[in-house]
């Protein structure tokens, strides 16, 4: 059995460490790999990230400490998976330093950015090129989209495009169809990502000017759209695939910057592997998983609301878009297809060990 320590940055809150880490675990173990997942900040500091309230500083050091406890244990391990960095602030020669096992370094977001701008810009001129040292000194890359996959590239050949993906044995579409007859347009994300629902604020108000809207956002704060029943959810493991499930469209929009090109259109493969046609801006990674067979691409207030207008009023066009969205996950952004991608890379470092 190849035993593996994985690293993820946050605990199992958030979606990066399921989807990333977690939720390869079970199909690594039947191939002879064991995958063990530890995390830095767990769910007490997401949930402060999120919803503000008292920073739980005690829970942050022990964290802390079970990192360090972590690394300590390397030698029980052959190999290391490292998402994102083992501590904030702390420079890529020394995260170098305290992996003494070879390393695959795994991302799904521009983390490249995070010192070189926005509120942690001050740290660049001794951190700005800190992702750009961890990525030097790894074994392999994987990279959760062609984008990531391009900038890490530059420093490390041994480069892999794994995007992230779901269980298409678990996120199913709806059987039967739909009773509710309101024109219902989803969105599923974070709060650090709602922002960028304000891009769908006159198209969807202008669509609610013509008929009865209802706007689902899960996970983040909805803003306030006029015309519209705006319906505000909590993200919750147990319910997000039935919610996804009462959409007639999912959305992702986003700005045309270089944090959204290291987006990896998670959402998107989510409402798709659901069946529900799609509609997304044209940036990074929402260009290569929309096709023009299970959704669209739109730019411009009149881009989003001529497709959504269309959707609305072509329900046997929304079928057969949601239809060929979920062919297109399960063949390529699914589990089942990803998983020995994995492995194999785990494999060959492993080969390389021993």
């Amino acid at each position: 059995m190849i035993r593996v320590l994985g690293l993820a940055l946050y605990g199992p809150l958030a979606a990066s460490t399921r989807y990333r880490l977690s939720q390869y675990v079970p199909g690594l173990v039947s191939l002879g790999i064991d995958l063990k997942v530890r995390y830095l900040l767990g769910d007490d500091y997401l949930r402060h990230r999120f919803r503000g309230g008292q920073f739980p500083l005690r829970s942050v050091m022990r964290s802390g400490l079970s990192r360090l406890a972590d690394l300590c244990s390397q030698t029980d391990y052959d190999l290391i998976i490292l998402y994102s960095e083992l501590y904030p602030l702390l420079p890529g020669w020394m995260e170098k330093a305290l992996l003494r096992k070879p390393y695959i370094y795994d991302l799904d977001d521009a983390f490249y950015l995070k010192y070189r701008s926005g509120r942690l810009g001050f740290a660049r001129s001794f951190l700005g090129n800190k992702f750009d040292n961890v990525i030097k000194g790894a074994t392999a890359i994987t990279a959760g989209n062609k984008v990531l996959a391009q900038y890490a590239d530059q420093f490390n050949t041994n480069t892999q495009y794994l995007p992230t993906v779901v269980d298409t044995t678990r996120y199913l579409p709806l059987s039967g169809e739909r009773k509710d007859s309101v024109f219902t347009v989803g969105w599923i994300g974070s709060p650090s990502t709602a922002e960028y629902l304000h891009e769908l604020v006159a198209p969807l108000s202008l669509i609610g000017q013509e008929g009865e809207v209802r706007f689902v956002v899960i996970g983040g704060k909805a803003p306030s759209v006029p015309n519209v029943n705006v319906v505000e959810i909590d993200w919750n493991e147990n319910t997000e695939i039935q919610l996804i499930n009462s959409f007639d469209v999912g959305v992702m929009p986003l700005p045309d910057d270089d944090w959204a090109k290291g987006k990896c259109a998670f959402k998107l493969i989510q409402y798709m592997a659901c069946g529900i046609p799609v509609v997304a801006s044209p940036v990074g990674a929402n260009v290569d998983v929309v096709s023009n067979q299970c959704g669209m691409l739109a730019s411009t207030r009149i881009e989003w609301t001529n497709a959504l207008r269309m959707l609305r009023d072509r329900p046997a066009i929304r079928f057969e878009m949601g239809q060929a969205g979920r062919e297109r996950v399960v063949m390529q952004y699914s589990l089942h297809q990803n998983l020995p991608r994995l492995a194999n890379t785990i494999f060959q470092i492993a080969g390389k060990i021993s």
